[in-house]
């Protein structure tokens, strides 16, 4: 604990996690170290600046204990091979979060989809009137359509499009997981005893 970057990252972890941490006693190791004659242990650490990172017990069971981040650091420093191994890992780790997060868009955007062709179903059978063309028709479901997105996203689709002409596919395939979740659940609620305004 002697090494300048050993007291840094320790006070740095302190900072982060101990609301009682001493910075001026923190400071003062921390400009000290690195002189030949600068020594310090984990009990004068602890006692000097109230840290909780680490824990020193003397005694037949004692030792010195420290926080999975703390301890994680200083085995990076012993050995090469962990570090190796635990950038490795992470690198695993946030390859299988990500893989995860894109089956769930890809769930939630199916879902999305066959949540609206019931809602188109539901406009048909309950809003349309009868005997009306198909440009009528067409407008009706554009307009459901929109009154989805607008209270979602804040535009219309065509407004979507008009600011974003190089981008494939519709304003729903760029929507967040959560922005999914929401518009399933939007387009379940029902439609019935909905007003269809027609233009002139």
């Amino acid at each position: 604990m002697r090494t300048r970057s050993a007291i840094e990252f320790c006070g740095l972890w302190e900072q982060l996690n101990n609301p009682d941490f001493k910075s001026i006693e923190f400071d003062a190791f921390k400009n000290q170290s690195g002189a030949n004659s600068f020594a310090l242990t984990p009990q004068k650490w602890i006692e000097a600046t109230h840290a909780i990172g680490i824990i020193s017990k003397s005694g037949r069971y004692g030792g010195t204990f420290a926080h999975r981040d703390i301890a994680f650091e200083f085995a990076t420093w012993i050995s090469a091979e962990f570090k190796f191994y635990l950038i490795n890992e992470f690198q695993r780790l946030k390859e299988e979060e990500s893989d995860r997060l894109k089956l769930e868009w890809n769930f939630q955007r199916t879902l999305a989809k066959v949540n609206y062709h019931i809602h188109t179903d539901a406009i048909k059978e309950n809003l349309i009137p009868e005997k009306l063309s198909k440009q009528q028709v067409s407008f009706i479901y554009a307009n459901e359509a929109d009154v989805l997105n607008v209270a979602l996203f804040g535009k219309t689709a065509k407004q979507w499009r008009d600011q974003n002409p190089d981008l494939k596919g519709n304003i729903r395939d760029y929507a967040s997981l959560e922005q999914l979740v929401v518009l399933s659940n939007m387009e379940s609620l029902p439609v019935f005893g909905r007003q269809v305004s027609m233009p002139c």
